[in-house]
């Protein structure tokens, strides 16, 4: 039997107990598909679970604004991104939402029709580039915090499924067939159409100060879910040295949102930085991380739980960068 994970081996969904079986009857309810690998992946560290799928659910799925400009925002950080497994997600939730022709488009790599669709999905994209201008907004100011957060959600999610999951979306890319597209966006339609309640998914998480919150979220419950998700991957920093880290503030600072060449000029040697190469990796270019990438790091005590980690290490540091730029621009606007 095939399986979508690639590197780890999460246990089956119907073994969770506690706060991960919470977590799976959340996602259940709230977005329609009992337990997505995307999320499963994650049971492996189940601490970066449930903030993950709060800080999803408290933007995309439950905050302000219509759920087809936050799918197009999260299909263009996809797409910016190179994430198949997600850009085909988003189009079957396009369908889901009833935008069947707009979802089409997409696939097809065509330009949405709708001026309006394309300036959202257009945003969605520049968002990768730290530094890019964002403002103003082409959504009404006050869905900004749900917006926001969908895009840091997906540049997060995108580089957990580029490096721990396979591209298929479904059993042997059966999502490449328009039908079957139509067809699972159908499925989830009732889900995905009805509203839900801020802030449910709070109770799962750690308790957060709400001076940590960002200011962009303005309050709402995406900025707890950003914090909580935040302190939680930052934690994987002690999976590294010290010389470590500072290969990967140098990197990261230099960082402007182009993906690396395929000589990976650079980038640490995996015989002398497994764990900075593979770090770095994940946050700029996940989808080139290779089998000897992780043999090169693995030893007895890296556990399943130890990868996930540093992969999430790895990805919260390019949307820590992304995010600092976003508050800047914001606090300089409003000077």
């Amino acid at each position: 039997m095939t399986t979508p994970f690639r590197y780890t081996e999460p246990l089956p969904p119907r073994s969770a107990a506690g706060t991960v079986a919470e977590v799976y009857a959340q996602i259940a309810l709230d977005f329609g598909i009992a337990a997505p690998s995307t999320f499963v992946v994650l049971s492996s560290a189940p601490e970066l679970l449930a903030p993950t799928w709060a800080l999803m659910r408290e933007s995309l799925i439950a905050g302000p604004g219509g759920r087809t400009g936050k799918e197009l925002v999260a299909l263009g950080v996809s797409l910016a991104n190179k994430c198949p497994f997600c850009v085909d997600a988003h189009t079957v939730l396009l369908h889901a939402t009833g935008d069947h022709a707009l979802a089409e488009r997409l696939a097809r790599g065509e330009a949405p029709h709708n001026e309006d669709h394309a300036r959202v999905l257009a945003w969605g994209q520049h968002t990768r580039v730290p530094g890019a201008t964002l403002v103003p907004y082409p959504f009404p100011r006050a869905h900004a915090p749900a917006y926001l957060g969908t895009a840091l959600t997906f540049h997060f999610i995108n580089r957990i499924a580029s490096a721990l999951l396979t591209e298929n979306l479904l059993p042997a890319g059966a999502q490449r067939f328009r039908a079957v597209r139509s067809l699972a966006g159908r499925s989830l339609a009732r889900t995905v159409r009805r509203p839900a309640r801020p802030g449910r998914s709070l109770a799962l998480l750690e308790t957060i100060d709400p001076g940590e919150a960002p200011a962009w979220a303005a309050g709402t419950p995406v900025g707890l879910a950003y914090a909580a998700l935040l302190r939680t991957a930052m934690r994987g920093a002690g999976l590294l040295g010290a010389d470590d880290h500072d290969v990967l503030e140098a990197a990261l600072q230099d960082w402007d949102g182009t993906h690396p060449p395929l000589a990976l000029d650079g980038f640490p040697d995996r015989r002398e930085r497994p764990g900075a190469r593979l770090t770095l990796l994940a946050a700029l270019a996940p989808y080139r991380i290779t089998d000897e990438d992780v043999a090169a790091w693995r030893r007895p005590e890296h556990t399943d739980h130890c990868l996930v980690r540093l992969v999430a290490y790895g990805a919260f540091l390019a949307v820590d960068r992304i995010e600092s730029t976003i508050s800047a621009q914001i606090i300089q606007e409003a000077l």
